[in-house]
């Protein structure tokens, strides 16, 4: 425990540097995805925002963690997750893709804009016609 905490407390080598290099890239492209979700307009605009969450957020996390292993079979884990996120992120986006034309969106068309309500009608807004 005690060497643990001296190499700990050492100076970073380059295999760190790198390591937390693509962990805070991976967090930044996660983070922008996120708020791509939440703030693009249109369906497929908001697909891309979660592909890129989970293909370059996620691999270059992941990629991270590969780099920072000691174990061979830790890195192997993460590899394994690393390759299937990559077969299944593009399938998905794909899938979502096609129920969205299946449900009507029209990619041609682009985002719909946000109606404005109807103001209210005096007949609607007169309590005495009740």
């Amino acid at each position: 425990m005690e060497a643990v905490l001296q190499t700990m407390a050492g100076p970073l080598t380059v295999a760190d540097w790198i390591s937390w290099i693509c962990i805070g890239s991976g967090v930044f492209f996660a983070f922008t995805g996120a708020v791509a979700i939440l703030r693009l307009p249109g369906v497929f605009s908001r697909m891309h925002g979660a592909g890129m969450i989970d293909t370059m957020g996620l691999g270059l996390i992941l990629t991270g963690l590969m780099v920072q292993a000691e174990e061979p079979i830790v890195i192997v884990k993460l590899a394994l997750i690393l390759a299937f996120v990559f077969f299944t992120s593009p399938t998905t986006t794909f899938a979502l893709a096609r129920a969205a034309i299946h449900g009507g969106v029209d990619p041609a068309a682009g985002p719909t804009p946000k109606a404005d309500p109807a103001p209210a009608q005096p007949e609607e807004t007169d309590p005495s016609r009740t």
